[in-house]
């Protein structure tokens, strides 16, 4: 998650493209690679403290060139697309974080509360995905090798394996508050 009480810090809007144009947020739910021609552009909300993470008010995860190595140490740079952009009035490279893994791995017994899209509700092809979850828990059993995905049917979610919580906090990278799921 986005830890989003550090003080003084920057609140990124979400991406749009070079025709300024906004990016659908769900393309960067669906486990699948995306392609621009130019570098997104990420407006500022606030101005402050720039982070290593971040995530924009519709969930898109913002990073830094520092996470971006730190994948590449890890060996994970497969699992992940870094979409460069560029953030208001910052001239280091940022990236628009893509997970390429969308898992089935919600532990539905473990989570605290789970309702589903139902026809009733109006979106057909949201029927039988969760329309919340409280106190989401994953089937380790389901996750296999993946260090960083997204739940599937619950994709709002960012999860990454307890060796990259450890690499990201031994980094120093700022931005990401860790919840145990």
């Amino acid at each position: 998650m986005d830890d989003v009480h550090i003080e003084g810090r920057w609140h990124v809007e979400s991406p749009l493209d070079a025709q300024g144009r906004e990016i659908i947020p769900q393309d960067f739910l669906r486990g699948r690679a995306l392609h621009w021609d130019a570098p997104l552009v990420l407006p500022l909300y606030r101005r402050g403290r720039a982070l290593d993470f971040s995530q924009t008010g519709l969930n898109f995860a913002v990073v830094n060139g520092r996470f971006a190595t730190l994948c590449e140490r890890l060996g994970i740079q497969h699992q992940i697309q870094l979409i460069p952009a560029r953030v208001e009035e910052h001239p280091e490279p940022y990236f628009v974080l893509n997970t390429l893994r969308l898992i089935r791995c919600v532990d539905e017994a473990r989570c605290e509360e789970l309702s589903f899209w139902e026809p009733r509700h109006g979106e057909p092809e949201r029927v039988g995905h969760y329309r919340n979850v409280v106190g989401l828990k994953v089937d380790p059993e389901k996750v296999g090798d993946a260090h960083i995905f997204r739940p599937w049917g619950w994709p709002v979610a960012l999860i990454v394996s307890e060796r990259v919580k450890r690499a990201l906090e031994d980094e120093g990278l700022s931005g990401p508050r860790f919840v145990e799921v």
